[in-house]
């Protein structure tokens, strides 16, 4: 999923990432707005996984999505 499109749907999709990313606060959902970048760092943060972990969980994340 492009980041154009990650950002447009990303209403839609705050629930799954609530679900799937439990430990992430409905506010801190609210901050990412859409921005892969800032769901990296919180998964980093939050669940102590390195930048290329957090990023191919994302990417993983993303294509279960992209229907």
């Amino acid at each position: 999923m492009n980041k154009e499109i990650f950002e447009g749907k990303w209403n839609q999709l705050k629930g799954s990432v609530q679900t799937q990313w439990g430990k992430l606060t409905d506010d801190e959902i609210d901050k990412i707005e859409g921005d892969a970048t800032k769901l990296c760092g919180l998964l980093q943060e939050r669940y102590g996984k390195s930048k290329e972990a957090a990023e191919a969980e994302i990417e993983a994340w993303q294509l279960r999505h992209n229907r």
